[in-house]
């Protein structure tokens, strides 16, 4: 029953626990940077006037583009 929780999800798409933290962790750390060079934008506008944007895109291809061509294949 415990075991579940930690590899329930990650075998629905496709990982073990180790890559699923390992992935989770990575965005979590991508979002921490959108977060704070979004706040310095806000504060600065001159600066960062495209990094969040861009972050949120590689974000977005690495987490629904590239899974759904996964399972296209």
């Amino acid at each position: 029953m415990i075991k579940r929780h930690f590899t329930g999800h990650p075998a629905t798409v496709g990982e073990s626990y180790g890559q699923h933290l390992w992935h989770s962790m990575s965005f979590a750390a991508a979002m921490l940077a959108g977060a704070i060079v979004c706040f310095v934008h806000a504060l600065i506008p001159s600066m960062f006037e495209r990094t969040g944007s861009g972050i949120i895109q590689r974000l977005h291809e690495r987490m629904v583009s590239n899974r759904n061509r996964q399972h296209e294949v």
